[in-house]
């Protein structure tokens, strides 16, 4: 008799889930988000990008799906910071962050043409219907303004049942110029040796990083497994630095401007 299959449709939760981000409010909430990028390679090679990105920004920058505003530290001094998600951010991502504005519908709660540059970091697979997202975010630039965004590629179902897709550079392209947008340049976050070792570490970390009440036993496992991880989060780093991608990335960075 063949085993059962769930019907993953169905399913409403994850099994495991990452630790949220946090603040960097403080240095010990910025010591830990260093920790962390050490480990996680999606939140490294997301952090290295927009610290290039966004080092000459100026005016104003909208962060869009902002969550725990972990990228906000990046901009220069002087630069207009707003911050804006949807009011079910607590219920399905587990975030409420002050300073943060929360709006329902599809309309954000910004002027037209108020902003010059519109950020989102690991959002557009959150969102129902990418294309409207793409045409606020044009209608809030000001010509000329950029936008700035990223997607996963080769990562886990997350946030379960709210993570519905998986962008191409080619998608990323069509849905980019479709909304208005030109210049489309799209960037991969690593390479094949980056996700082998992302998801070999995938395998570890529930194990190392249990959540409810492991047992004893299953707590030590866990810890034999912390060299491991480490050494492959060394090496992820590594092949991170070279800089290189090809058909497989842990993600895309997209950028484009506003016609």
């Amino acid at each position: 008799m063949a085993p059962t299959r769930e019907n993953m449709a169905l399913r409403r939760t994850e099994r495991w889930q990452p630790p949220p981000f946090v603040p960097p409010a403080g240095p010990a909430a910025r010591a830990a988000a260093r920790a962390r990028r050490a480990l996680d390679l999606q939140a490294a090679s997301i952090w290295s990008d927009l610290r290039e990105l966004l080092g000459d920004v100026r005016g104003t920058v909208l962060d869009v799906g902002a969550g725990a505003q972990p990228y906000r530290g990046l901009l220069p001094p002087g630069v207009e910071y707003l911050a804006v998600d949807t009011e079910d951010a607590q219920r399905h991502f587990g975030y409420a962050v002050r300073g943060t504005r929360y709006f329902s519908g599809s309309r954000w709660p910004v002027e037209d043409g108020a902003v010059d540059l519109v950020l989102a970091t690991e959002t557009l697979e959150h969102v129902p219907a990418p294309d409207g997202f793409l045409a606020e975010a044009a209608r809030v630039l000001r010509p000329g303004g950029r936008i700035v965004l990223t997607v996963p590629f080769a990562a886990r179902w997350h946030y379960v049942p709210y993570d519905y897709w998986r962008f191409t550079p080619s998608s990323l392209a069509l849905l980019l110029e479709a909304a208005g947008f030109r210049g489309v340049v799209v960037h991969g976050r690593g390479n094949a040796l980056t996700v082998a070792c992302a998801k070999v570490m995938a395998l570890m970390l529930p194990a190392l990083l249990p959540q409810g009440r492991p047992s004893p036993a299953a707590r030590l496992a866990g810890l034999a497994t912390a060299p491991l991880v480490g050494l492959l989060a060394a090496v992820g780093q590594a092949s991170l630095r070279l800089g290189r991608a090809g058909e497989d990335a842990l993600g895309w960075t997209a950028v484009a401007e506003r016609a």
